[in-house]
This record gives C-alpha cells, structure tokens and sequence, in this order.
C-alpha cells in the first residue's frame, strides 16, 4: 500500500506543513510537481554519483576528527559524567552537511550558529503551529533562521562561482552543481556559434545558469532533507552501538584492517565501500530506527487506492515506512537488532520492495547512498578514535518525534580517546 502511494505520481504529490512554502520558499523546486520536479531532479543526479561522493570524503573526515575531540572534552568537563549527546549529535551532522554542500566558503563560526538555530526550523514546521507568522512564534523564529541559512548559503555560492570560473577543483556538492553549469554554457555558446571546441564533450543535462538565492535555496533543501534524519540515524547509531560491544568491536576490527592499522589514516571510496560489515549495521539500524515514519502526500484527484475505497481529491494520505520495515514475513524476529541479515542473510534481496527508508517512486531520497555511506564513515572513525558507554535511563528505549525520532532521555553518553 505505501509502495502504491509512493509510485502514484498522477494521483498524488507530497505535501508539508504550510508554513514549510514561507520557510523554503513557495518556487522551490521541492514544492515542484510531474516533468518539472524530474527535470529538476535530473540535473541535480550528477552530484551524488560515486565520483562526487568520493571528493567530499576528505571535508567528512576534516568535522568529524574535529567534533571528536570536542566529544571527549564535553565528557571531562562533565567530570565524566554522562552528557545528553542528541544535541551534539545534530551539530556534528549539521557541520558535516555544511562542509559537503558549501565546501569552506562558510566559516565555522557561521557552522555553529546554523546547527544551534537549526531546532528553530524543526519547531517551526511542527504540525500544530498556526500557518501564519506571527511575531515571537516557533514560526517566526523559523523563519529568521531560514532567512540566516539562505543569505549565508547565497554567499556560498557566489564565491563557489568566482573559484569555478577561475579553474578551481570541486570539493563540495555546490562546486560540483556550478562547474556544471559552466560546461553547459560553455556547450550552449559553442552550440550558438556552431563551432566545436576540443575536448568539449555535451553534459548528461544540460543545464542553465542558475541565481546564487537559487543555488542557495536548492543547497537549502539537503540540509532541510538531511539534518534531522541523519541527526536521528547518529543519535541511535552510537546508543546501540555502545549496548552491543560485542558488534562495534567487529565494526573496529574492519575499520582497522581496511586502513592497514593506521587509525588515523583517511579513506577512500573502495575502502568505505569494502567495509560490508560495517554497512550492514548502517543498514540494519535504518531499518530497526527508521527516521522517516510518516510521509505525508496530498490527493491531487480522486486515488482509487483499493478495491473498495477512493480517497477523495484534497485529502491527505500518509504512507508509512515503520510496517514495512518490520514485516515478519521478510525480517526473522523484526523487533530484534541483528546486522547479520544484511550481512550474512537474504534481507537485501528479500526485502528489496520493502526496504522504503529512502521512499520509492519518483520522490525518492537523492542523496540516499550519500547518507548510508557517510554514516558508515562516522561510525567507522568514532570506533577507531573513541571508546564510549550508554548510561541507560527508563526512557532510553522510548521514542520521541522531534520532525524524525529520537531516544526519549536524549542519549546519555560518555566519551574517551580510545587506548590502543
């Protein structure tokens, strides 16, 4: 049923909460629909390619050696004590995303203060807030945080532009969009002219030049789609790592043979891609605790959804990800964690049609291959630079909804270099 929905493009649309238009902007093209939104999409592939992914590596690697450090000086001047680690862990994953959208073109100062303002954003498209904006409101304080993220990400793209003009190599998401679209004006005035310029081969897509607020709003949608669903993935990640040693030790053990024992040695696309175990755990956690419950879509005409009812034009319909995801038919003891079913069992290929983390159809996750792989990442180098422990509360295993899910007491932990 929820496979239905997500591949009904003729019958529904995703939808969000009004204010989301005030917030991202009404022309953005998430809010796009049909052979508009696939356009826009199309030209937006090429930045998520394995080849792409591989030239951010080295901006990941830079936050997370950083935030480390930061993790286990926040435990000592807890006296040692545990720290409610989901605010850190929303930080580091806002950090990480800005240095793989926008590169060095922001500071970290700037960083900071788009992590910290950040909840602003999540409170402001709670589903109970008022659809206006009213002054001192979640929705108004969302909005000024979006307006900060937008001009500063508009600044971004302007010095990105003047780089790529110049020659420079790409080393963000942003460079690479923008070092596309001077290949394709080149293509198009080559075009124009009817000339032929050595070495000047036609773009998969062929784009047009796009506007630094337009820049900045597309770059403003990862974050908007990556922030707390990566958030959430961390948060949980790290909590049920530190319950089962028994599998960090082995994801330890892969992360250190794949860097020959160096622990500090960075890594490539072939090694991130050799460590099978450690992405069957990145895999098993998305199933276990999925961040995405809930999608909500708007009835654009009346949706025959089964035999026997119609949902009516104008009516939202929500598929949900959390039932597929523990389908006793496809997952043995779904309730349970257990990493072995994508590495040694058939849950791959079994549950290839229920596996709907990333959505399906022509809305699904672009950079979903980027988030596994950059969890994989975090989790590998936290395994391998830290030790740390749970300190589990009654609320530990109890969910709260904060835009994607979260442990209820927040995650209480504690971190320590790790002693080799």
């Amino acid at each position: 049923m929820a496979r239905k929905v997500f591949n009904s493009p003729a019958y529904v649309k995703p939808c969000v909460v009004d204010v989301a238009h005030k917030l991202l902007g009404a022309d953005n093209w998430v809010f796009l629909d049909g052979k508009a939104h696939v356009d826009f999409r199309k030209g937006l592939n090429g930045l998520f390619t394995r080849r792409a992914l591989e030239i951010y590596l080295p901006g990941q690697e830079e936050v997370y050696n950083r935030y480390f450090k930061d993790f286990v000086q926040m435990t000592k001047d807890a006296g040692g004590k545990a720290v409610p680690f989901m605010p850190a862990f929303r930080e580091i994953i806002t950090a990480v995303s800005c240095r793989t959208f926008v590169g060095h073109y922001i500071s970290d100062e700037a960083v900071k203060k788009i992590a910290n303002d950040y909840y602003l954003i999540t409170e402001a498209l709670e589903l109970v807030n008022f659809p206006i904006i009213l002054p001192f409101t979640k929705t108004w304080y969302g909005k000024k945080a979006a307006d900060m993220v937008l001009a500063e990400f508009a600044k971004c793209a302007a010095k990105s532009k003047a780089r790529m003009a110049a020659g420079g190599e790409p080393d963000c998401i942003m460079d690479a969009w923008i070092a596309q679209m001077i290949h394709s004006k080149k293509w198009r005035d080559a075009q124009e002219k009817g000339v032929t310029i050595e070495g000047l081969e036609k773009p998969t897509h062929v784009l047009r030049d796009f506007t630094d607020y337009e820049i900045s709003q597309t770059v403003f949608t990862f974050l908007f789609a990556s922030q707390d669903a990566t958030s959430s993935a961390a948060t949980w990640l790290f909590q049920i790592m530190a319950q089962r040693p028994e599998v960090l030790d082995r994801v330890r053990e892969e992360n250190l043979q794949s860097r020959n024992g160096d622990i500090h040695a960075p890594v490539n696309m072939d090694q991130l891609e050799s460590m099978t175990y450690t992405r069957a755990v990145v895999r098993e956690l998305l199933r276990y605790r999925p961040p995405v419950l809930m999608v909500p879509y708007v009835v654009k005409k009346p949706f025959p959804i089964s035999e026997t009812y119609t949902v009516p034009k104008g009516a939202m319909v929500i598929p949900t990800t959390y039932l597929a995801l523990r389908d006793p038919e496809v997952y043995e003891r779904p309730d349970e964690f257990d990493p072995e079913r994508y590495y040694t069992g058939d849950a791959e290929v079994k549950g290839a049609k229920n596996y709907l983390v990333f959505g399906t159809g022509p809305h699904y996750c672009l950079g979903q291959q980027y988030a596994q792989l950059n969890l994989v990442l975090m989790l590998g180098k936290a395994s391998l630079l830290m030790d740390w422990k749970h300190h589990a509360t009654p609320q530990s295993e109890e969910i709260k909804v904060f835009a994607t899910i979260f442990p209820m007491d927040d995650c209480p932990l504690s971190f320590e270099d790790r002693k080799w």
